[in-house]
């Protein structure tokens, strides 16, 4: 099933009882045409691909993420969970390499952006948009043009990343460290130049990485948001009313830039393409933040060009005056007016 997965250009699959298995191709959920899986089945191939520490995981906690490597097929992130009673499991087929940021058709100031000696880059956006991809584009392109140490810290380790320029060490929540903050503290004293974080979940962890971020260290994250305007608000409200204020004036300082990423259907070819909104560090964006006026944070990026930046809309834009993607995925995912001139 690993094999076809592959072989369909699947980006994830999924195995539940009573159904074929189901891949999602190019974000459309397509059924397999074998008969339906038994428990029985599904129990196997969870044996199969989980280690001890998995299985007891999934039986005390009901779910459990895990890597798996079949080799010269490729790298999968394995989340096993029960639901009435059985096991399922979700499957994300990973790059069979690490990929390049042009591979990932990003735009040249996220690779300035990586290339930053210090600050906070987030990347944001929903689920499967493709941000642990972006993230190891970003850690890629650092090892191989810079002398350095990297620190990862992910839930699990999906690219792996061989020493090349840099030392890469990679570290797994819940093999390797117990936790994002406990290993994200612990980074702070492993005479790091970068660390990156699969995700900043809560208020400790965003606490670190702001101090990481200021104390000189180039921060990569991600974040579940939308939109940049978004991800500099869930930061900030994950702390209590009285804190805010000295947190807005940490991130405007510490702020790099943040990389907002969903990925649209092609029109060209079979496949998905990045549309991203990028929003830089500028004097102007850090002074908003500072002052709390996230509101014209939008705005902000519209008149930003100069500096790399664009919003989601202008994105969509260009990929459909490039005939990338359909009129229908433009107006879809632009929100704007179908009688609106283009």
């Amino acid at each position: 099933m690993l094999n076809s997965a592959v072989a369909k250009h699947a980006s994830d699959l999924h195995l539940s009882a009573e159904s074929p298995p189901v891949y999602r191709v190019f974000g459309e959920v397509v059924r397999d045409e074998s008969p339906p899986l038994g428990c029985a089945e599904i129990d196997d191939a969870f044996s199969r691909l989980a280690t001890p520490r998995d299985r007891e995981a999934l039986l005390s906690h009901g779910q459990v993420d895990f890597s798996y490597s079949l080799p010269g097929v490729g790298r999968f992130r394995v989340n096993a969970f029960k639901q009435r009673g059985s096991t399922a499991l979700s499957v994300r087929i990973l790059w069979p390499k690490v990929p390049s940021l042009g591979e990932l058709s990003l735009p040249l100031v996220v690779a300035e952006l990586a290339m930053k000696p210090s600050g906070l880059v987030i990347v944001a956006g929903p689920a499967g948009s493709g941000k642990s991809s972006t993230l190891a584009g970003m850690v890629n392109l650092i090892n191989e043009n810079k002398t350095c140490h990297v620190i990862t810290l992910e839930d699990p380790i999906e690219y792996l990343h061989k020493h090349n320029r840099s030392v890469v060490n990679q570290r797994e929540v819940g093999a390797d460290t117990p936790s994002f903050e406990e290993g994200l503290g612990a980074a702070l004293r492993q005479d790091p130049d970068v660390i990156l974080v699969g995700e900043v979940r809560d208020l400790e962890c965003v606490r670190l990485a702001l101090t990481a971020a200021e104390t000189g260290h180039l921060v990569l994250a991600s974040l579940h948001t939308t939109s940049a305007a978004q991800a500099v608000e869930r930061i900030i409200d994950v702390f209590p009313p009285h804190q805010q204020q000295q947190v807005r004036v940490q991130l405007a300082s510490a702020l790099a830039g943040i990389v907002v990423q969903q990925l649209v259907p092609r029109m060209d070819k079979p496949g998905r393409i990045v549309a991203s909104e990028i929003m830089t560090g500028t004097p102007a964006v850090r002074n908003l933040i500072r002052e709390g006026r996230t509101h014209q944070l939008y705005s902000a990026i519209q008149t930003g060009a100069k500096y790399g930046m664009r919003t989601m809309e202008q994105s969509l834009r260009d990929l459909y005056e490039k005939h990338l993607i359909s009129m229908e995925e433009f107006k879809a995912r632009s929100g704007i007016d179908p009688q609106r001139d283009l």
